[in-house]
């Protein structure tokens, strides 16, 4: 991402196009090359047109604001992590309780607001199976509202920050987004929210230990802390936040493997027990004949005839 000085102008049109500018006088504008392409953020499309041309783009993810073009910043290695973490963490609890389907991959949905229209992408967001709008598994965009959305932040500018902890949060509160989440690997903008019975935004207040719980996902739950931390799955099965849910069939299976070890183990101190039994057995039969042995050798001194005994 390069950064530089733009001079504010009005709405400027090239070649028939028309992109929108910024508000002051003088602001710091970002734009997105790859492979020497400059994205087209600003640019004035009809919804029609971005369905067309720029829901799908080869070379940037955009979004559409009521007739604007907004690309998707890129992110940064440290927010891929705590994205990878989440999304890892998601997958294992509906792995276990599959009571939803988890979207990304630039899927989008259409926001119906009371004085415009938006199209957006969440980084991810979480759809159940109860939710009144069908989800078919060949859409290329979801048609109802989803059920939790979450946006990543990258390092980005004021701008882009604000579009997803300001702009976008409340484009979802108006929707009746039940929950959204804002992830913030700079643990600055983290944020966890829940819809209110006045359809507003409330935080969801941490737990003991800052653990937050959804409602959205029953059962669903996780350590704020651990965003940054990123155990790995295997550690969090002993931890009493994570273990209902993560890695539940490799907790089946080691849970048969340790009650095969102590069946084998209690076999094995079985066999040890007999075998000393047999032992002592050995010894006492050993320890009677000895006995017989020397009362013979006693009658015998006294003269006694042992043989018609």
């Amino acid at each position: 991402m390069a950064t530089q000085v733009r001079q504010k102008t009005p709405p400027k049109t090239v070649n028939g196009r028309t992109w929108a500018q910024p508000s002051n006088v003088q602001v710091a504008a970002t734009e997105e090359f790859i492979d020497g392409l400059i994205s087209e953020d600003g640019l004035h499309v009809s919804e029609a047109e971005y369905w067309e041309k720029y829901y799908e783009h080869p070379d940037f993810s955009y979004e559409w604001n009521n007739g604007v073009l907004e690309v998707k910043p890129m992110a940064e290695v440290i927010d891929a992590l705590l994205y990878r973490w989440f999304y890892l963490l998601l997958s294992t609890y509906l792995t276990a309780r599959p009571l939803a389907t988890m979207l990304n991959l630039e899927i989008g949905f259409r926001l119906a607001l009371p004085e415009k229209a938006t199209i957006r992408k969440p980084d991810l967001f979480i759809v159940r199976h109860d939710n009144p709008a069908p989800l078919g598994l060949h859409d290329r965009t979801f048609k109802g509202i989803c059920d939790l959305c979450i946006e990543s932040l990258s390092d980005s500018t004021r701008k882009e920050r604000e579009r997803d902890t300001k702009v976008k949060k409340l484009e979802y509160a108006l929707v009746d987004v039940p929950e959204c989440y804002i992830l913030d690997a700079g643990r600055t903008h983290t944020a966890f929210y829940r819809l209110s019975t006045r359809g507003v935004y409330q935080e969801i207040a941490p737990g003991p230990e800052g653990v937050i719980r959804s409602e959205v996902l029953p059962g669903f739950q996780f350590r704020i802390a651990d965003l940054y931390r990123q155990p790995p799955l295997i550690e969090l099965i002993e931890d009493e936040v994570y273990r209902s849910y993560v890695l539940l069939d490799y907790q089946a299976e080691r849970a048969r493997a340790e009650q095969e070890h102590a069946r084998a183990e209690q076999e094995r101190i079985r066999a040890e027990q007999e075998r000393t039994r047999a032992e002592q057995e050995r010894i006492r039969a050993e320890q009677e004949h000895t006995r017989a042995e020397r009362l013979v050798a006693k009658l015998r001194e006294l003269g006694i005839d042992t043989e018609n005994l």
